[in-house]
């Protein structure tokens, strides 16, 4: 029977970062560490989580800085300040030799791990996420988005009806005047930044480990991206989940289950 564990660590800067450890029945075959998007939360891979953790996998989620139960408003946001935070885990939590999963910013930032190949990583699926950049007009459009949410929300299944499922809820927080958001605003933002000027085609080059990407056929990369990185990446596996968008863990996740299995599996 799986069981999975909760903790806290602090990164270097002094950044605490909430964990949750999912430990499978036996001895793990492999150790996945998985990473949500911008504004989510661990919370959104549980059942992912759980399914990877009854294959025999030992599962490790958490919160980036900035996002859920970890540091609101950490003293950086940088990419490189996002990929400590997950290098600590690894060292702190002993995940070494691990397979890094992430989805749209968190899929950016374990790509920029496997490109650093300061840690052994014996794969990497990419959820909607690729090397992308410069995009000038992500901060803007990510403040946009931040600010159509019609905050509070009067209830938690408003909340799910704008938000399109019922996970990405449970961190609102609920005051008198009805539920709000836990991250910050400029935080968030802030967290794009470097997208924006930055492109990141040779990180992406660097990387020698086996790698899936699964894209959600609505999804939201660019129509480009993924050709460009076969290009200079032909082993790359590719996935396209029928009737996913962006949040393809939340939408589709027994398909997305099988085609981590598959990969994994080869």
């Amino acid at each position: 029977m799986t069981h999975a564990t909760s903790g806290t660590l602090t990164t270097p800067d002094g950044t605490h970062i909430a964990h949750r450890d999912h430990h499978p029945a036996g001895t793990p075959t492999t150790t996945i560490l998985l990473l949500h998007g911008l504004a989510g939360h661990q919370g959104e891979w549980d059942t992912l989580a759980a399914r990877l953790s009854a294959d025999g996998h030992r599962v490790v989620t958490y919160d980036a800085r900035g996002h859920g139960a970890s540091t609101r408003t950490p003293p950086t946001t940088t990419r490189a300040a996002h990929v400590q935070d997950a290098l600590t885990l690894i060292e702190v939590l002993g995940l070494a030799p691990v397979t890094l999963l992430g989805q749209s910013l968190g899929g950016h930032t374990v790509m920029l791990l496997a490109a650093s190949h300061l840690q052994p990583v014996t794969s990497l699926i990419l959820i909607e996420a690729g090397p992308a950049g410069p995009s000038p007009d992500l901060p803007a459009q990510v403040a946009t988005w931040l600010d159509s949410w019609p905050t509070p929300f009067t209830s938690l299944e408003e909340a799910e009806a704008f938000l399109g499922h019922e996970a990405r809820t449970r961190t609102l927080i609920q005051r008198e005047d009805g539920w709000h958001p836990t991250w910050d605003r400029a935080t968030i933002i802030a967290s794009v930044a470097e997208l924006a000027t930055t492109a990141y085609g040779e990180e992406w080059s660097r990387i020698t480990c086996p790698t899936l990407l699964i894209q959600g056929e609505h999804g939201t990369m660019r129509p480009e991206e993924p050709a460009t990185m076969l290009a200079h990446r032909p082993d790359t596996v590719t996935v396209r989940i029928p009737g996913a968008a962006h949040g393809v863990h939340l939408e589709q996740p027994t398909r997305l289950h099988e085609a981590i299995a598959a990969f994994l599996s080869d």
